[in-house]
Order: C-alpha cells, then structure tokens, then sequence
C-alpha cells in the first residue's frame, strides 16, 4: 500500500509532509505534490503533518478523490523529487479547505 496526496493540496502546496519523509517519495509541480507509489513505504509520518489533510493511505482515498491515485503515479514519473520543505505558495491560506480544486492543477 502506498500514500495518496489528494485534492486538498491544490493551491496550497505545504511541504511540512516532505521534511519527515524518510525516503524523498515527494514531486513537486507548480501548484500540488504527488507521492511516487514505487517509493512509498507506508510510514505514515506524512499524513500527520500535512495541514489540510490531504494525504491518505492508498485504502483510505475518499471515493471522490480516487482518480488522485492514478494522478500521483502519473505525475511521480514526470516531476522532480523534493527533499526539503519549502514555503507554501503565497495563497495557500485562502485555498485551504476549498473544494472542487481538480481544475486548477497543473500538471506540466
């Protein structure tokens, strides 16, 4: 089983969950951060510190936000690791907690 990050971080890109990985399973694009499902050893230490609670176990993905398993393993072939937090983006207070924020990804 692995870590699914979901809509949740869309907009808001808190990187608290990058700083306990112990394996650097964490991409990053412009706006959002996917787990790399090859990487993942299921430690759970990520789920705690993720502010708007976007991460869950691969089981655990709330039924609306399946489609988000096959988006982290797409998006973990194609972005670069991250390995150290970083600020969140500028608006990420005012995105946090919105729903119905798949439009916004970018996935380039």
């Amino acid at each position: 089983m692995t870590y699914v990050v979901t809509e949740s971080c869309i907009q808001c890109k808190y990187t608290d969950c990058v700083d306990v990985c112990p394996v650097d399973c964490f991409v990053e694009g412009p706006n959002f951060l996917a787990i790399d499902p090859e990487e993942c050893i299921d430690c759970t230490l990520c789920v705690a510190e993720c502010p708007v609670e976007a991460i869950f176990a691969e089981d655990d993905v709330p039924e609306d936000q399946q489609e988000f398993i096959e988006i982290n393993a797409k998006l973990a072939k194609v972005w670069p690791i991250i390995t150290a937090k970083k600020d969140a983006l500028p608006d990420a207070d005012a995105f946090a907690g919105q729903a119905n924020k798949k439009e916004l990804l970018i996935e380039e």
